[in-house]
């Protein structure tokens, strides 16, 4: 595999754990606009993209392969742990 190939194989892999975080993300700053409102979303996309590209590293280890559903089911949880984390605790 070339660079470009291996980049653009990188690029697809973290790209759902990217979208997830943003869609994630923007839907959380309309839901709790009050209680996140001195949060940005760049700063709640980090974490809940960062979060959700580790478990799919972690996924891909454990199960062997990527796209199985479990490992974006890890990948919802860790995002929505993230969200948790910037938005609420880290916050405060």
């Amino acid at each position: 595999m070339d660079f470009l190939g291996a980049f653009w194989h990188l690029v697809n892999f973290a790209a759902p754990a990217a979208c997830i975080g943003f869609f994630a993300s923007v839907m959380a700053k309309i839901v709790w606009r009050r209680d996140m409102a001195g949060v940005s979303v760049l700063k709640l996309w980090s974490w809940s993209a960062g979060l959700a590209c580790v478990a799919a590293i972690v996924a891909l280890v454990v199960f062997g392969r990527d796209g199985k559903i479990v490992n974006y089911s890890a990948m919802v949880l860790a995002s929505a742990a993230g969200l948790w984390w910037a938005g609420f605790v880290h916050h405060s």
